[in-house]
């Protein structure tokens, strides 16, 4: 089937003898390949065998994306947001199972879980979250070495063509952008 060129190009597969062109214009993001491939992902189920969230915490708050620092968790954005303010809570403990949390730990873990609700309430004018773990690779974590909570901020309408037709997510805010707002919003103790 031929097709008719377009006064707009989209991309190197429009090219002459690249492939058909078919008229989809495309929204690029390649920096989605690291997490498909598995990138920055332990290789095993030790501390040492390149958990990132063990690694998080060596760093700046800013190069980590790290929003808030406690005695036993910590609150951190996601690198693969399902949505903008997209966090995750995490102790500083390697632990793999939610069980395996002492009760300092599980405490804290629930109080930064408030205080994310609160901080993205305001900086985002959330209209509800959803707030959950993966338990162990079968159940989804992509880490499943390493305890996490996510808390995902939601609006009306935040499911609309884009992710669901056209398998895309836009987000509108960098993340270092919303980890300082998320920084600045967060509520004091």
């Amino acid at each position: 089937m031929v097709r008719e060129p377009s006064d707009r190009s989209s991309g190197p597969e429009e090219q002459e003898g690249v492939g058909e062109q078919d008229g989809f214009q495309r929204l690029w993001t390649p920096h989605r390949m690291a997490y498909i491939k598995g990138e920055n992902k332990p290789s095993g189920p030790g501390r040492d065998d390149g958990c990132p969230f063990c690694e998080i915490p060596k760093g700046t708050d800013e190069d980590g994306l790290v929003i808030r620092r406690g005695t036993a968790v910590f609150a951190v954005l996601n690198l693969y947001p399902y949505n903008s303010g997209h966090l995750m809570v995490c102790p500083y403990r390697h632990v793999a199972d939610y069980a395996e949390l002492d009760d300092a730990e599980a405490l804290e873990l629930a109080r930064f879980t408030q205080r994310a609700l609160a901080a993205l309430r305001k900086a985002s004018g959330a209209h509800g979250f959803n707030v959950g773990m993966n338990l162990g690779t079968v159940a989804g974590a992509g880490i499943a070495a390493h305890l996490h909570q996510h808390v995902v901020p939601r609006w009306g309408g935040d499911t609309n063509f884009m992710p669901v037709i056209g398998r895309t997510k836009v987000l509108p805010q960098l993340l270092r952008d919303t980890r300082a707002l998320l920084a600045e919003s967060w509520p004091e103790d």
